[in-house]
C-alpha cells in the first residue's frame, strides 16, 4: 500500500501499479464470478470486469424482463453466461450481491442455500451486513466476507473504465474464512476497474454512504438548489435566468474547477464579488446545516433510515411511487428550464454525452 497524506492525516491506499491487472488476474484466475442483479451497479462491474478478460456469470431473475433483455444485449448469453439467480451461485466461487439493498434481503435464502466452504461473498455496500438484524443476513462462517465499493454510480465506474480514468473505490474484509480474502477483495476492485482503493470496514461504508446520499451528494444538493431557484422565481426573474444561476453554471463550469485543484481554486477563479460573498457566506450555510448532518448521521447509525428504506421499498408498489416522485421532480418548472437549457447546448457536446452513457447503468441507489 502507499501512503498518502490526506490533508495531514496519512492513509494507505492501494494504487494499480502496485496492485496491477496481472496480479488480480493471477489471483482470480480460477474464479468465477457470479454478478447476482443486472440493474445499477451489476452491469457496469460485470462489463468492466469483462473487458479486462475474468471469467464473468450474471445471476438474474427472468421476471425482471428489462433487466434480463439488458443483460443479453450487452453480450451475456442464456445458458452459458446468464442464469437464473440460484443457478448463478451454483456455478460460481465469487459471488457479487448487486441487487438492491431491499432486493438482498428478499434473494438471500437462494444465496445462502447453495454457498459453498472458501466461496467468496461481496458487496458493494455495508448495508446488508451491518444492519443484519433487519435484513437476516448472516453469511457463514465458512465463506470470505469482502466489499468493494466505488464512488460514484454504475454510469460513472463504466465511462470511466472506458475513458482509462478509473474511479475510487473503498475496500474492507469482514470475514476471512480462506486466509485470500484480503488479495481476493483487493484483485476484485481492480478487476472492476477502480483507480485506486482506500480501506475502510463495512459499518464506516455504509454510514458514510448513507449520510453522504442524504445529505451533500444528493438530497442537500437537490433541495438547495430548489429553494435558491424558487427564492429567483419569487423575485421576478425567468425560469432560464433562475436555472443558469442556481444549475448550470455549478455544473457545466465551477465543480470542474473544484474538481481539477479544489474549492480555494475555484474561488481564485471567480471574481473578487463571488469570492467575497462565498467567504461571508459560507460559514452561514455551515451553521445552518450542520444540525441537519448531525440528525442524518444519528439515524443512519441507529438504523433507523435503514428501516425506512426496507419498508418503503420492500412494498409491492413501490416502483410505481418511485415513478410518481421522480416523474413530479422532472415535470417541475426548474427540470423542464433544466431540459430546455441544455438542448441548447452545443450539439458536439450533447452527443459526447449521450454516446458515454448510453447502454450504462443509471443511477446510484444502493
Amino acid at each position: 500500500m502507499a501512503l498518502i497524506n490526506f490533508g495531514g492525516v496519512k492513509e494507505n491506499v492501494v494504487m494499480r501499479k502496485e496492485f496491477p491487472m496481472a496480479k488480480a488476474r493471477k489471483v482470480l484466475k480460477d474464479e468465477t464470478i457470479a454478478v447476482i442483479g443486472y440493474g445499477v451497479q451489476g452491469p457496469a462491474q460485470a462489463l468492466n470486469m469483462k473487458d479486462n478478460g475474468f471469467n464473468v456469470i450474471i445471476g438474474q431473475s427472468k421476471k425482471f424482463k428489462k433487466d434480463w433483455n439488458r443483460a443479453i444485449k450487452d453480450g451475456f448469453k442464456p445458458g452459458k453466461t446468464l442464469f437464473e439467480i440460484e443457478e448463478a451461485v451454483k456455478r460460481a466461487t465469487v459471488i457479487e450481491m448487486l441487487v438492491s439493498d431491499a432486493g438482498q434481503k428478499a434473494v438471500w435464502p437462494q444465496i445462502k442455500k447453495h454457498l459453498n466452504p472458501g466461496d467468496c461473498l461481496y458487496f458493494s455496500h455495508g448495508f446488508s451486513v451491518v444492519y443484519k438484524d433487519q435484513t437476516k443476513i448472516i453469511p457463514p462462517k465458512d465463506v470470505d466476507v469482502v466489499l468493494v465499493a466505488p464512488k460514484g454510480s454504475g454510469t460513472s465506474l463504466r465511462r470511466n473504465f472506458l475513458s482509462g480514468a478509473g474511479i475510487n473505490s473503498s475496500f474492507a474484509v469482514n470475514q476471512d474464512a480462506t486466509g485470500r480474502a484480503k488479495d481476493r477483495c483487493i484483485a476484485l476492485g481492480i478487476a472492476i476497474g477502480s483507480g485506486y482503493l482506500f480501506p475502510t470496514t463495512f459499518e464506516n461504508e455504509v454510514y458514510s454512504d448513507l449520510t453522504g446520499e442524504r445529505g451533500v451528494l444528493m438530497g442537500a444538493l437537490a433541495g438547495i438548489m430548489e429553494a435558491q431557484y424558487d427564492v429567483f422565481r419569487k423575485n421576478g426573474h425567468s425560469p432560464s435566468e433562475a436555472f443558469n444561476e442556481t444549475v448550470e453554471e455549478l455544473t457545466q463550469s465551477l465543480i470542474r474547477l473544484v474538481d481539477e485543484n479544489g474549492m480555494d481554486w475555484m474561488y481564485l477563479n471567480c471574481s473578487a464579488t463571488a469570492q467575497r460573498g462565498a467567504l461571508d457566506w459560507k460559514p452561514k450555510f455551515k451553521k445552518a446545516v450542520t444540525p441537519v448532518f448531525k440528525e442524518i448521521y444519528k439515524r443512519v447509525k441507529s438504523g433507523a433510515e435503514t428501516k425506512r428504506v426496507l419498508s418503503s421499498t420492500g412494498k409491492a408498489n413501490y416502483k410505481d411511487q418511485l415513478t410518481k416522485e421522480l416523474d413530479a421532480m422532472a415535470n417541475s418548472e426548474m427540470w423542464l428550464a433544466g431540459k430546455a437549457t441544455r438542448s441548447l447546448r452545443p450539439k458536439e457536446a450533447a452527443k459526447k454525452t449521450t454516446k458515454a452513457t448510453k447502454g450504462i447503468a443509471g443511477r446510484k441507489t444502493n
